[in-house]
């Protein structure tokens, strides 16, 4: 076997992770993978292509048209940089040339290896990198930010070190100037002051960003780096820059965070779409990801496994040390606050929700949750011609309404799928507050949008009579929250259904709340992915009494996090018990009962 000695640092590392002489996560190993594929379709793998072939057995051919190649000597430049340039600014190795560790020069070097064949331009514009806290992520940013200001001979340059608020900015900017100051070449080459740095002949600036800075009006990047995405609450300042996007030959934006509580926040979504890319589900060229996470299934308490998320901490006897102790120290006290940060911190894993989540007890509910969906039409041809429950979320007019559609399967599964109904002057305000694609999922059929200011309640009864028709569907009862609905409840009455009222106390909701959790966690849930229903439960918060019973709350800070999907199906599933009683029956009365209290 060819030995890894004289390959570049960069495909040596990916070489290693493939053959499995290197412990990571499923994600980093496809992140590595795709470096290899992409080699083999420059045509630059040569002698390694046989070696690269006994793990990888679909490797592409040579393709002519592929129009990036690695080029090794820029991506040593980056290298070089660090090792030359510069130095660590606090601790016990302050003042000492910083030493870039493989998985370092792996990342770096593909980031600022891979070019474009004729132009000769970096290859990636954005770069999201993900790890946990204490990996070295503060002196990468900091030698990145200088290496855009002087190595990348980039005139008039124009760098911001970004962050949430002020405070996290001046973090990463003020590393970036000491470790400047630090080097007398770089020092030599930079005009370096408490607000802005600037190449001494070349001009340009380097800022810290943020939320609060004012005039961010006219900006030009050569390079951006955002710390700690997984704070930011919306992609203002994401959006800023990405606006700005495009006058220079090589820009560069770096995203670079640990995993964060927030699956509603915009590092979130980037996070999920970046896993897309690596699974090839999606096409970015642009884009380099790299998310070392631990895999589903791995033990949380084998520090064995905690190198996936730690590839600087676990790897020294110290550093796997402390985070044995940091381990101990959240799980030994049984407080769910402490051990939800270690899994973030110290993990990078998302927790989806603080100690009131509705799903925080299922863990990686969201990983869970994705893996019992299937495609639409298999789930139109397993409830095909079944009875099914209906639940009915009346919120107000103004807001988002849903129905829920739940069905007993033969096998012991429970089938579940929602729409959402909002109206036209909803939609155009809920986009500004909410953030949340509205008018998409629409075109994609999960939400009608009604005509008008209010919700046309009428457009809910069409849409559950469509279902029976289209679907083969067969109402059995139709369950309401009282409030909003007894009008829509006489009405569907009228039309010969069976409704019920659900009374909204924990003594009514706290059996089918609790029932539906369970069934995710056992895997007996399976629904059709619906994006909208995914978001209503991430959403969703509940509220107990003093005897545990839950129910969910629909009482939030900022009125922005809708839970109408769920909550819908939380009513129909209150009979549940009587629809597997009934299922194969036909019923022969009907009106309206009430349930509850």
């Amino acid at each position: 076997m060819i030995s890894t000695v004289n390959i570049h640092p960069t495909t040596a590392y990916a070489l290693e992770v493939i053959e499995r002489k290197r412990v990571v996560g499923l994600t980093e190993k496809m992140a590595c993978q795709r470096h290899l594929f992409d080699l083999a379709r420059a045509g630059q793998l040569g002698k390694l292509a046989a070696r690269v072939r006994k793990t990888l057995k679909n490797l592409p051919e040579k393709d002519t048209k592929y129009p990036y190649i690695f080029d090794e000597d820029k991506a040593d430049r980056i290298i070089r940089w660090f090792a030359l340039r510069c130095n660590h600014v606090e601790g016990p190795l302050a003042g000492k040339p910083i030493e870039l560790l493989p998985f370092q020069k792996f990342d770096l070097g593909s980031i600022f290896g891979w070019v474009d064949k004729d132009t000769g331009y970096r290859r990636f514009e954005k770069a999201y990198i993900q790890e946990a806290r204490k990996n070295g992520k503060t002196a990468t940013l900091a030698g990145v930010a200088n290496y855009l200001m002087v190595g990348d001979g980039e005139m008039s340059p124009s760098v911001y070190c970004a962050a949430v608020d002020r405070g996290q900015a001046r973090l990463m900017y003020e590393a970036a100037m000491s470790m400047a100051r630090s080097n007398r070449k770089t020092s030599k080459q930079l005009k370096i002051r408490d607000c802005k740095v600037s190449h001494v002949s070349r001009g340009g600036r380097m800022i810290a960003l943020s939320k609060d800075t004012r005039n961010k009006d006219g900006l030009n990047p050569s390079g951006a780096i955002i710390d700690e995405y997984h704070a930011h609450t919306t992609s203002e300042i994401y959006d800023l820059i990405s606006s700005a996007w495009g006058q220079r030959g090589q820009a560069l934006m770096v995203i670079i965070t640990t995993a964060g509580m927030d699956v509603q926040g915009p590092c979130y979504r980037e996070y999920e779409y970046c896993k897309q890319i690596l699974r090839e589900e999606t096409s970015n060229e642009r884009y380099f990801v790299m998310i070392r996470e631990m895999d589903r299934g791995d033990d949380e308490h084998d520090p064995k496994n905690w190198i996936k998320a730690n590839p600087l901490r676990a790897a020294t006897p110290g550093g796997l040390k402390r985070l044995q102790q940091q381990h101990d120290e959240a799980f030994d006290s049984h407080d769910p606050a402490k051990v939800r940060t270690f899994r973030v911190k110290n993990l990078n894993i998302w927790v989806h929700g603080d100690e009131d989540s509705f799903m925080s007890e299922v863990p990686n509910w969201r990983e869970k949750w994705d893996s019992l969906a299937v495609s639409r039409k298999e789930f139109d041809e397993l409830t095909k011609d079944r009875l099914c429950l209906v639940g009915v979320d009346l919120s107000k007019k103004i807001d988002l309404t849903g129905d829920g559609f739940v069905f007993a399967l033969p096998d012991g599964r429970v089938a579940v799928t929602a729409h959402g109904f909002m109206p036209e002057q909803g939609v155009i305000r809920h986009e500004q507050t909410d953030k949340m694609p509205y008018r998409d999922w629409a075109l994609q059929g999960w939400l009608t949008i009604t005509d008008g200011e209010v919700t046309d309640y009428s457009m809910v009864q069409a849409h559950i009579q469509d279902m029976e028709v289209e679907k083969g569907w067969s109402v059995y009862q139709l369950g309401y929250d009282p409030y909003n609905a007894t009008h829509f409840a006489n009405e569907m009455t009228d039309l010969g259904y069976t409704c019920y009222e659900v009374r909204q106390g924990v003594q009514t909701l706290s059996e089918p709340t609790k029932q539906f959790r369970e069934w995710v966690a056992q895997g007996k849930i399976v629904h059709d992915g619906s994006p909208l229903l995914t978001w209503c439960l991430a959403n969703a918060k509940q509220v107990a009494d003093n005897n545990e019973n839950i129910k969910l709350s629909k009482k939030y800070a900022n009125d922005t996090r809708r839970i109408d999907l769920l909550a819908a199906l939380i009513d129909a599933l209150v009979q549940y018990q009587a629809l597997q009683d009934q299922e194969n029956s036909v019923y022969n009365t009907r009106g309206i009962i009430t349930i509850g209290g």
